[in-house]
């Protein structure tokens, strides 16, 4: 979310004895909703007033066990968390806002562990590999991923149908996140999230985003507190990925608070084994955050050498559109989309896609505001654009079994959703108002351009 996902789901721990056992976990648990009862009945204080929540019916499934060839995280240091400053003051902050019970939270956070995994899949390395789209569109668009949304689409069709009725989301985007976030709920994570949040709200590594990053974790671990109180979990026994993301959409727990919802209509949300939860959440999550109903994601580029390199000069890694269409078009630009009503768009916001691959040329397509709200999920270019185009293949391949085709056969194709080759390596000379548009686009460009996390 949701999030920061397209992670590795890197597994929780299996053959270390944890600090507390289950029994422990039990009375921890319940000793937390003895402190939502009493949040209920007592009045609020009134410096923290505006910070109570209204309590929500929520229900998780029992962890899974872990899926065939994942192997269970290891690196962890126990009771670091206990008798811990830092962590003492936030249990302070999380009694006199929340009226939990302080010696609850004294003794879950003494069985939370640190996790050294954890910290170092967040650790950017000190050689960042080289960017390749098209090695990461080949791990998202895959024969696995394609076949098992197929299968996914099938088997959930009216309750795909009925959520992109409702929040007007297309049923194939909503099968792309699903994919690329964890193969249809295939591999959702198994770090307990008490360990993973614990560990990145107090000891993130040092890194020039430190301060921003701790505070986003210790939001979700605030929340994640929350949220297990009011339905009634043991806090010590949820499952998700290194950062704390969980279920089929790996919603983190501030997502979860915000944007998920009971689709199944059985007053709970269970985003672990309810697979129309897990659509209904994806699909509010992309309305709450602006998607525009009918509307395209993106547009492709002419592959000619002007085109190109208006697109190159405009592209500054950030996903907001910004660029007026009719400004790119005027310093050179044009579309390889023949249905598109020129007049009509021309004051349609786009940003610019770059999709560099080691050995050929960048590519470049054109994004309009639902691209950014797909960005919204996970910032990354290269994951906005799989999700799309994973979505518009098994589509394809929806459609072609559907009309009697062979469902196996290649549907790669062009199906709106795969980029062009990229330009030749050619050169061909620009005319001399396509170099000055290009100069002035270059000269708009910030000057330390945002580079988006891929």
């Amino acid at each position: 979310m949701t999030h920061t996902s397209a992670q590795k789901s890197a597994p929780s721990v299996s053959g270390h004895p944890r600090i507390s056992s289950f029994a422990l976990a039990l009375c921890t648990a319940a000793a937390l909703w003895t402190g939502a009862a009493h949040a209920q009945s007592a009045p609020p204080a009134p410096a923290a007033s505006t910070a109570k929540r209204k309590p929500v019916t929520l229900a998780q499934a029992q962890p899974q066990q872990a899926s065939q060839g994942q192997t269970f995280e290891e690196e962890i240091v126990p009771q670091r968390y206990a008798n811990n400053p830092n962590v003492d003051a936030f249990i302070n902050d999380m009694v006199a806002r929340y009226d939990f019970n302080a010696d609850a939270l004294h003794a879950l956070f003494a069985s939370a562990s640190y996790s050294a995994t954890a910290v170092k899949l967040v650790t950017p390395s000190p050689t960042p590999g080289t960017k390749n789209w098209r090695a990461y569109q080949a791990r998202f668009l895959d024969t696995v991923r394609i076949n098992a949304g197929v299968k996914f689409w099938r088997a959930n069709q009216a309750t795909l149908q009925r959520a992109s009725d409702e929040f007007g989301v297309p049923p194939e985007v909503i099968v792309g996140i699903i994919g690329v976030e964890t193969i249809y709920g295939r591999y959702m994570g198994n770090f307990r999230v008490l360990d993973a949040l614990t560990t990145l709200a107090f000891d993130y590594p040092d890194t020039p985003n430190r301060a921003d990053r701790m505070a986003t974790f210790r939001k979700n671990l605030e929340d994640y507190l929350v949220w297990t109180r009011d339905a009634q979990l043991d806090p010590s026994s949820v499952l998700g990925s290194y950062t704390g993301a969980i279920g089929i959409p790996q919603f983190l727990p501030s997502s979860i608070v915000q944007y998920a919802v009971d689709y199944e209509g059985n007053h709970h949300i269970d985003l672990r084994a309810s697979t129309a939860d897990a659509i209904g959440s994806v699909a509010n999550y992309l309305k709450q955050n602006g998607w525009e109903t009918g509307r395209p994601v993106v547009w492709k580029i002419a592959n000619d050498a002007g085109s190109q390199g208006i697109a190159q000069a405009a592209a500054d890694g950030k996903p907001d559109p910004r660029w007026p269409l009719v400004q790119l078009l005027r310093s050179g630009l044009a579309l390889n989309e023949p249905n598109v009503d020129i007049a009509a768009e021309g004051g349609t916001p786009v940003t610019v896609i770059d999709l560099p691959t080691p050995g050929r040329a960048t590519e470049y397509m054109l994004g309009l505001k639902n691209f950014y709200v797909i960005t919204r999920y996970n910032r990354s270019f290269f994951y906005a654009l799989s999700v799309y185009q994973l979505g518009q293949r098994v589509k394809a391949q929806m459609l072609a079994s559907q009309s009697g085709a062979d469902a196996g056969a290649d549907t790669g194709g062009d199906v709106g959703g795969d980029v062009s080759t990229g330009p030749s390596n050619g050169t061909t000379t620009l005319t001399p108002q396509q170099l000055q548009q290009l100069q002035q686009l270059r000269q708009a460009r910030p000057t330390q351009p945002q580079a988006q996390p891929q």
